[in-house]
């Protein structure tokens, strides 16, 4: 246990000293947060003006543009976070370091859990500060809708899809081996996650055909979760002041509050078991291809013997 806390703690120390590695992490949030901000920000408050009665108010309609935000932003960035705070396996091989740990009688298990366990850290750290910083512009913005429940399962969204997110890119990592193979998944990740999930762009906008096979897909209902939980204070407060639940069901089909499989309404517990399935399934994935990896290892070194 000793060592494994020890690598642990040296693969954070890793991640945060490398300005590489750490500065590329806050590529993600940064670029989304300046996105929505000065220019999507516009587009999303026209097309909610465009739904909403003209009494509206202001509140209303900046807590509804910013739960779109914030539900987006961190929906994305737990994932492509992940990935690039896990670059530290990747470049272990590059330097050679991993070689050294292969020969030392350290376990192949312990190794493989001290980077995932530094990666969700290191993280959840990232998601935390964007978390904050979404949450302040709201605040800002005039539309400080949420609840004290509705910040707490925020947070719980956060921490289950950084451990997916670690998961996927922990599976991904292993058969990388170079500096090329790094920076060309995560461009892929950075570029599309945040389409195929919904954050980008909802599922409703999709054609049939798309919507559904982005259905199959668990970072899709992770999505979900964050955009039920950033919009229930906003629709509390909608039908507080009066809107009807058909405006405001109209709302959750467009932006996948509600979600849809095959014409059927997805329950949000379902939501709550495939994120939670599909995490626990990826970790299982990730230590099967360790055991093989320390299998092999220990094969080559009784026939080097």
């Amino acid at each position: 246990m000793k060592t494994f806390w020890l690598l642990t703690k040296r693969n954070i120390k890793l991640f945060f000293k490398d300005k590489v590695m750490f500065l590329t992490s806050l590529i993600a949030p940064l670029i989304l947060l300046v996105l929505y901000t000065l220019f999507l920000r516009k587009v999303y408050k026209d097309s909610f003006v465009s739904m909403l009665p003209p009494t509206t108010s202001k509140k209303v309609l900046n807590g509804v543009v910013g739960a779109q935000l914030l539900s987006s932003l961190l929906s994305v960035t737990c994932v492509t976070v992940a990935f690039c705070s896990n670059m530290l396996m990747v470049q272990d091989k590059v330097t050679g370091a991993r070689k050294d740990l292969d020969v030392s009688p350290v376990r192949q298990s312990t190794v493989a859990l001290s980077y995932y366990v530094a990666s969700v850290v290191s993280t959840l750290i990232v998601c935390l500060v964007a978390y904050a910083g979404g949450c302040i512009y709201v605040a800002l913005s005039g539309g400080w809708c949420f609840r004290f429940t509705d910040l707490l399962l925020i947070l719980l969204d956060v921490i289950i899809l950084v451990l997916f997110g670690t998961a996927l890119s922990s599976i991904i990592h292993f058969f990388l081996s170079s500096q090329g193979q790094i920076s060309a998944v995560g461009t892929i990740v950075c570029a599309g996650y945040g389409f195929i999930c919904g954050a980008y762009m909802p599922l409703s906008q999709f054609s049939k055909g798309l919507a559904t096979l982005f259905g199959f897909l668990p970072g899709t209902y992770g999505t979900s979760l964050v955009r039920n939980h950033c919009f229930a204070g906003v629709f509390e407060k909608m039908l507080d002041t009066g809107y009807s639940s058909e405006v405001i069901n109209g709302i959750r089909d467009g932006f996948d509050c509600n979600l849809y499989m095959f014409g059927h309404g997805v329950p949000q517990f379902v939501s709550w078991l495939v994120i939670i399935c599909s995490t626990v399934l990826l970790v299982g994935v990730y230590i099967l291809q360790n055991v093989l990896r320390g299998r092999k290892i220990a094969l080559s070194k009784r026939a080097s013997a």
